[in-house]
């Protein structure tokens, strides 16, 4: 066993993925209307596993220790430096009683060094049985916070149990931490009765902004600190919505708003979830004062909107349902605007149950699959029952910073000894497409409107050009892109595979709410045996309700749980038709990012603009195939 001055050099050098803890905060602003929320606040983002072991160290267990000195409770003492070791053995675990049922919204692992590749964190009411909610199958230690939303984690007791270690010691946490509280039950006297019941919203930012937060029972006094709260994209049409369990009698209504709140929303009511009632919306003249005051985001606060409803209202659900955001000074001359934030939605009145709960996430399909699109490029041209052309200021706007127009023309789009061939060309100049010009062009095709699809295991078999800034893609994206009140990356995207023309790798991503762009959850895949991209290869995802698996040649590259990815960085978003894209772009900001080219094009040597010129860049495809169960 290393000492302690080794271990500490093993931490410093061990690859970490962290992710930013949520502050306790400060002092709270009590509401001098509602003299019981004062006591609901008081365990607003405390840690209920370092409480629980404070008012009682054997709330605390494990199966074992490595000494004496790395005990279980050191784990939960609040101090830093202090850690449980467990011994030499994957199947070790440890856990915590809580001392009450409560709903939980996250759990904080500190490792040591010592971390856990593979294990389960699971909740109990009994201490006897167990039911996962956040599985860990290739951790890296540091610091992890596992969301639990938008799961119904409700217990006593919560677990973390170990499958792998991830070094040849034990496990070993220096903290171990739970957040949550006690859901408001059904009362006869006025109560917040939204306080820890489950909360829905169309969308938000990322896993640590979730709608969950807006029940907790907490916000800052200033109403500007970074804390427990629900945060939107950067849409208008947003909502958030609370289940108080059961149908209530609802009188005030308390919205505590971080500085990006809503210039105009409504206040609404539901009996199913479904069929909406309006009870409330701001007066013009409220409204035009919200819209006036425009600050910089440095400068601007939140609001606290105490609503009392003109005649009580009656529902289980209760929502507020945006109309307008906000705008900031961000700076001269022009005003942003951000998602809508709110850190507490409060719902006064009588009723409700403590008995809501998020409804069960879907599990896996059963059959097997069958293939329902197959095309192998076999006819004299594109068959177009199955493809639609895309073309640059027709079907979408210039992306990325690439270079090309798409344009619909057998030079860059047509079959060719039983293959589709996407070719890129050039001429200076010569093109004219949406308001730009372009000096090259190459090809778009997708099954947009012929073969849009939810599930299933979507396979190409493709040759792609090697050269700097080449970027040949096969992928998925999400078929409500085009709506104005979804648009990317709230849509979905799926990349099944991308090169930017290095022959010995390719990529592949999903990007959603909270991971796109250069944040996407994605990984890069050498070939095996020394293959390069310009020989055919097959790439193909499997994507089910609970994950997805890229694989390349029948070897699987990457895998992505929907449990993780919402766990950890943001909503799944793929429970919804996609489409199939085939594509050669040129230059552009992913290629830019790696061969950091700027002239003369983005991303995209002279060398390469000679290729293209002299004719021959292009992506080859032997069949598509898309299987379903």
């Amino acid at each position: 066993m290393p000492s302690r001055t080794s271990r500490t050099l093993l931490s410093a050098l061990a690859t970490l993925a962290t992710v930013a803890l949520l502050s306790t905060g400060p002092a709270l602003a009590t509401p001098t209307s509602h003299s019981t929320a004062a006591a609901a606040q008081a365990t607003w983002d405390t840690d209920r596993a370092a409480a629980a072991y404070a008012a009682n160290p054997g709330a605390v267990t494990a199966s074992g220790s490595e000494n004496d000195g790395t005990g279980p409770g050191l784990a939960f003492d609040g101090n830093g430096s202090t850690r449980w070791a467990s011994p030499f053995t994957n199947d070790a675990w440890i856990r915590v009683d809580l001392g009450a049922t409560i709903r939980i919204d996250r759990v904080v692992l500190d490792w040591e060094a010592a971390y856990g590749k593979r294990y389960v964190l699971e909740v109990s009411k009994n201490g006897t049985d167990w039911t996962p909610f956040f599985t860990e199958d290739a951790g890296t230690g540091g610091s992890l916070t596992a969301h639990t939303y938008p799961q119904d984690v409700t217990g006593r007791y919560v677990r973390m149990r170990g499958i792998e270690r991830g070094t040849p010691y034990g496990y070993s946490l220096y903290s171990f931490k739970v957040y949550g509280g006690e859901p408001a039950p059904a009362s006869t006297s006025r109560t917040n009765l939204a306080l820890n019941h489950p909360a829905y919203s169309n969308y938000y930012q990322h896993a640590g902004n979730s709608p969950a937060f807006v029940t907790d029972g907490g916000w800052p006094a200033n109403l500007k600190d970074d804390q427990t709260r629900w945060s939107s994209d950067w849409n208008a049409d947003r909502w958030v919505s609370v289940d108080l369990g059961a149908t209530s009698t609802i009188d005030t209504v308390d919205l505590y708003w971080e500085a990006a709140y809503a210039v105009d929303y409504q206040l609404q009511v539901s009996d199913d979830n479904r069929n909406w009632r309006t009870v409330h919306q701001p007066s013009a003249a409220d409204v035009a004062a919200r819209r006036a005051d425009v600050k910089s985001p440095a400068d601007a606060v939140g609001r606290h909107d105490t609503v009392k409803l003109s005649q009580p209202a009656s529902g289980r659900y209760v929502r507020m349902l945006g109309k307008e955001r906000r705008s900031f000074y961000n700076p001269a001359p022009a005003t942003a605007q951000f998602g809508y934030s709110l850190y507490e939605f409060q719902v006064w009145g009588t009723g409700g149950s403590a008995s809501a709960t998020y409804p069960a996430l879907p599990g896996e399909q059963s059959g097997a699959y069958r293939t329902t699109f197959f095309d192998d490029f076999t006819g004299a041209s594109l068959d177009r029952s199955k493809w639609r052309v895309v073309r640059t200021g027709q079907e979408m706007g210039s992306v990325n910073g690439e270079s090309q127009a798409y344009v619909d023309s057998p030079d860059n789009i047509r079959t060719e000894n039983g293959n589709l061939v996407l070719r890129a060309k050039y001429c200076k100049g010569c093109t004219q497409a949406g308001g730009g010009t372009y000096d090259f062009t190459s090809g778009r095709i997708d099954t947009n409107t012929k073969m849009d699809f939810t599930y299933g295991r979507v396979s190409a078999r493709m040759k792609l050009p090697v050269g700097d800034g080449f970027w040949p893609a096969f992928w998925l994206l999400g078929s409500d892109v085009d709506n104005p009140s979804v648009s990317w990356p709230s849509s979905g995207e799926t990349d099944i595979m991308e090169n930017i023309g290095y022959g010995d790798w390719t990529s592949t991503a999903l990007h959603g709410p909270g991971y796109s762009a250069d944040g996407n959850i994605g990984a890069r895949q050498i070939y095996e045996g020394g293959g390069r991209a310009d020989q055919w290869h097959t790439y193909a995802v499997e994507w089910t309700p609970t994950g997805m698996r890229f694989l390349v040649d029948d070897r699987v590259v990457q895998e992505t749980s929907r449990n993780k990815l919402e766990s950890t960085r943001g909503q799944w978003v793929f429970s919804h038709n996609q489409y199939v894209i085939l594509n050669l772009a040129l230059g552009g900001a992913y290629p830019a990012g790696w061969n950091k080219v700027t002239t003369p094009y983005w991303g995209l040597p002279q060398s390469s603009v000679d290729r293209i010129a002299a004719g021959g860049v292009q992506a080859e495809v032997d069949w598509v195939r898309v299987e379903q169960k």
